[in-house]
């Protein structure tokens, strides 16, 4: 999962040489900064490190996983998604509507999951690259409109799957476990890693990918040179909501159940994994494998303060800091390369 190849540095224009100031250093610090932070909760309570408790960690950072890959995608472009959570929650409230209410086999909510991800993506990816409403605004009146169809679609009540046979396996299930009954990772980890997979090639290894990391460094040079950037934005945002179309099923998956009251706060915790794995707010920059990092280190220290009975409320001081830190971060690296 390395990171794509940016445009070319101008002729005569010096290459940044401070190794702290590139995002691979970024990466390497995040890395570093989860081995610290898993030794010193490991050190501070017995039961941190716990084979359970791990797999805990890991179900926990699946969804954000899936939520900060799907955001990657947008800040590569140098845009913003605020709409992540509740498009997650929606996606999981249709998921419940097309299984429980109608009664449809596993796999139409599957792709009823992903499809209305999907659609959503577009939508978002409309109002940004067509109607050029900023992505801040665009997608913060998304998250309002979709929080309020998801208590609408839903009665405001819960959409339970316990007449669904096998929902809560897609999540919790272990098809590793079946194989190696010592080790059993849940279904919900194999399927970010495939995510994180997918995705890490689309952005390496194709056009889309190219087009992502140039809209991000230079939108107006990719316009100039015939490329209809409206059309190529409008597909990265619909590939994103498929994405968290994904994180709907998982959540939904995990917890038997659509909550349309859940969703709200989840779009910060993926976009402060995406910063602090070194992508940049800036657009331009930014990889799969920095936002898996960074969706782990909140995965951990939330669970980290959990064991080590740390109240709630302070729980989400904690995370309040780490998020204002990671963008204070990227500031940082942006002034040393700028």
């Amino acid at each position: 999962m390395t990171e794509a190849t940016t445009p070319a540095q101008p002729a005569g224009q010096a290459e940044p040489v401070s190794f702290f100031a590139t995002a691979t250093a970024q990466r390497l610090l995040a890395f570093a900064s989860l081995i610290i932070m898993l030794i010193g909760f490991s050190l501070a309570s017995p039961n941190f490190m716990q084979s359970s408790n791990m797999i805990a960690i890991l179900q926990a950072a699946s969804v954000n996983g899936v939520l900060a890959i799907a955001v990657t995608l947008v800040i590569i472009t140098g845009g913003i998604d605020l709409s992540v959570g509740t498009m997650m929650t929606f996606c999981a409230v249709i998921t419940g509507v097309v299984l429980t209410n109608l009664g449809m086999p596993l796999w139409v909510g599957v792709f009823a999951a992903i499809g209305t991800g999907a659609l959503c993506g577009f939508a978002s990816g409309t109002f940004v690259a067509r109607l050029m409403i900023p992505p801040f605004i665009a997608t913060l009146g998304m998250m309002l409109m979709l929080k309020g169809l998801s208590l609408v679609t839903s009665g405001a009540r819960p959409i339970y799957f316990n007449d669904t046979p096998g929902f809560d396996q897609i999540s919790r299930g272990s098809l590793v476990g079946q194989v190696f009954p010592a080790f059993p990772l849940p279904n919900g980890v194999l399927i970010l890693f495939a995510v994180a997979l997918v995705v890490a090639f689309i952005l390496n290894r194709t056009v889309l990918g190219r087009y992502t990391y140039a809209l991000g460094s230079n939108e107006e040079a990719v316009r100039l040179s015939g490329v209809n950037t409206a059309a190529w934005k409008t597909a990265i945002y619909t590939l994103s909501g498929a994405i968290v179309g994904i994180a709907g099923l998982l959540i939904a998956s995990r917890l038997n159940s659509a909550q349309p009251a859940l969703g709200l706060g989840y779009e910060l915790e993926a976009i402060a994994a995406v910063v602090i794995g070194g992508t940049s707010l800036s657009g331009g920059r930014g990889t799969v494998l920095g936002s898996l990092i960074g969706a782990l280190i909140m995965a951990v220290l939330a669970n980290g303060l959990r064991v080590m009975s740390v109240a709630q409320e302070w729980q989400t001081v904690v995370t309040g800091m780490i998020i204002i830190l990671a963008v204070y971060a990227d500031q940082l690296r942006r002034r040393k390369t700028g």
